[in-house]
Parts: structure tokens; C-alpha cells; sequence
């Protein structure tokens, strides 16, 4: 497995691969890798003949008062995994690396990214966008494999690739849970036993959305109430939102008439945690 700090390094490691006829795979990361992120990457691994992982922690996706400077950063881990993982090349580069002395060009996609988490993180998706264009042209992959935890996300990167025509696939993986259904994910790290326990209630209230629409239920707004008593039976816990979305254009909805997302945002002590689910 190679690492490679510099643009110029990844390029050239990428292009000797596809000088073999070998597809591209990319697993772009802010690093703290976990199961879900494995399994990213065992799935890059099992489409495609040459797996490049990125590890960034994006200085520009945080809002003001979050957690940039506390994030974990286990490199050493990080490294060991994806070899294990049988990962090609791992890309680490420096914000200077990334941004320069001065970024003033930026890509935002409107409309997908200003409900749910946008509405909350002034900001943050023009930071995951920017920041994934430039992997996607410093890393010209043809699969780029992201989780379906981020729903949002995943929904204004694929918007961002078919409005600029970037010749890329996006391959969008199953979140991947904990054994009382708490998504797995890097801030989980942040709680306390008694948060890590309480943080249960988050899927809870997502499968009782799911077992209300199954029965027959349609209105969103009912729906959702129901979700928030779920979640309110912890006294710490704080609803940043619970919405009920089109699957595709992320528009909220009244009545639940075909495919939607429904999403949650929470905080816990310090952590602010995130899930969905497609009903």
C-alpha cells in the first residue's frame, strides 16, 4: 500500500493503474475509519481493481463552533486498516495541499443543500461539495463510494456530479449499524456509556416511522410527533430536526404518498448525531 501527501504523487499512481486497464475506486474519508467505512471500501474493492482511500479532515465543512480541532485523527489506525483492508493507495494530504494560501473558488449546489443538516450548518455542505470536486479531479476515479448515513450528502454530491458532468459513478452503500441500531460513526466516539446507551432511542424513532407508514399511516406531521416521544424519553437528548422528505428532491411532505426520506438530527453531550432511513 502506498501513501501519498502530495497531488502530484496521487496523480501519478493513479494513472500507472489505469495504464494496466485497471477501474478506479475512491473512498473519500475524513479519517477515525470505522466498520462503515470498511465497508466502503470492501465494497470499492470487491467492483473495482484498484482502491484509492482519502483521508481529509475538510477545515472548510466545519461550522463555527464545531468540532474541527477536537476531531479524531488516528493515522497510524487509520493506515493499518486500510491495509488490511487491501486498499491501493491512500491519499493524505495537508489543507495546504488541498486549498493553497487563499481557495476563492467554490461549488455549491442549491435548494438539496439548504434543509436538514444545511438549515443547521450554515455553510457546510459548500465546504463537502468544494472539497469533493477537487478529490474528484485530483483523483479521476470511476466509482466513488459513499454511505447512506449521509443521506443529504450523498444526495447533493450526486446532484453536484450530474450538473458538472464529472465522469464519475456515485455508489451509495447501506449504513451500517451497531447491535441496538445506533449508526456507527466517528463522533460516537464522544459519549459517555450513559449517551452511548440513550443514543438508542434515535433508531427507535426511526422504526417506529417505518412500522407507522408499513400500517398505513400518511400524515407526516403526526408521524413525525410520534418520532420526537420517542426521542424525548431521554431528557438530555435535543431534537435539532426529524423531517419527513421526498427521497429525491429532499422537499418536506404532508402526505406520505411515495418514496421518502426520513431523517434525524440529535445532540447528545457533545456529539451531534445524524440517521435516516428510505421508506
Amino acid at each position: 500500500m502506498e501513501v501519498a501527501e502530495t497531488i502530484e504523487s496521487v496523480r501519478s499512481l493513479v494513472k500507472a493503474a489505469r495504464s494496466k486497464g485497471s477501474k478506479i475506486g475512491l473512498v473519500p474519508t475524513m479519517g477515525a475509519l470505522h466498520v462503515g467505512h470498511v465497508s466502503l471500501i470492501e465494497a470499492a474493492a470487491k467492483d473495482c481493481d484498484f482502491v484509492v482511500v482519502s483521508i481529509f479532515v475538510n477545515p472548510t465543512q466545519f461550522c463555527p463552533g464545531e468540532d474541527l480541532e477536537n476531531y479524531p485523527r488516528p493515522l497510524e489506525k487509520d493506515l493499518e486498516i486500510c491495509e488490511k483492508a487491501g486498499v491501493d493507495v491512500v491519499f493524505n494530504p495537508s489543507p495546504e495541499v488541498m486549498y493553497g494560501a487563499e481557495n476563492l473558488t467554490w461549488v455549491t449546489v442549491e435548494k438539496l443543500s439548504e434543509g436538514l443538516c444545511g438549515a443547521f450548518r450554515p455553510g457546510h455542505f459548500r465546504g463537502v461539495t468544494t472539497v469533493c470536486a477537487k478529490l474528484f479531479n485530483i483523483v479521476p476515479a470511476d466509482v466513488a463510494y459513499l454511505g447512506q448515513k449521509d443521506a443529504q450528502q450523498a444526495i447533493v454530491i450526486k446532484r453536484m456530479v450530474a450538473d458538472l458532468n464529472i465522469p464519475l459513478e456515485i455508489a451509495v452503500c447501506p449504513t451500517v449499524r451497531e447491535e441496538d441500531g445506533l449508526a456507527v460513526s466517528s463522533r460516537n466516539k464522544y459519549l459517555s456509556a450513559q449517551q452511548r446507551k440513550d443514543a438508542a432511542v434515535i433508531y427507535k424513532s426511526l422504526q417506529k416511522c417505518k412500522k407507522m407508514i408499513e400500517e398505513g399511516a400518511t400524515n407526516a406531521k403526526e408521524i413525525s410527533a410520534g418520532m420526537r416521544r420517542i426521542i424525548q424519553q431521554v431528557p438530555s437528548a435535543e431534537i435539532e430536526y426529524v423531517s419527513i422528505v421526498d427521497a429525491d428532491t429532499l422537499e418536506k411532505v404532508d402526505s406520505i404518498k411515495d418514496k421518502v426520506l426520513v431523517a434525524v438530527a440529535v445532540k447528545l453531550g457533545p456529539a451531534r448525531l445524524i440517521d435516516n432511513v428510505i421508506v
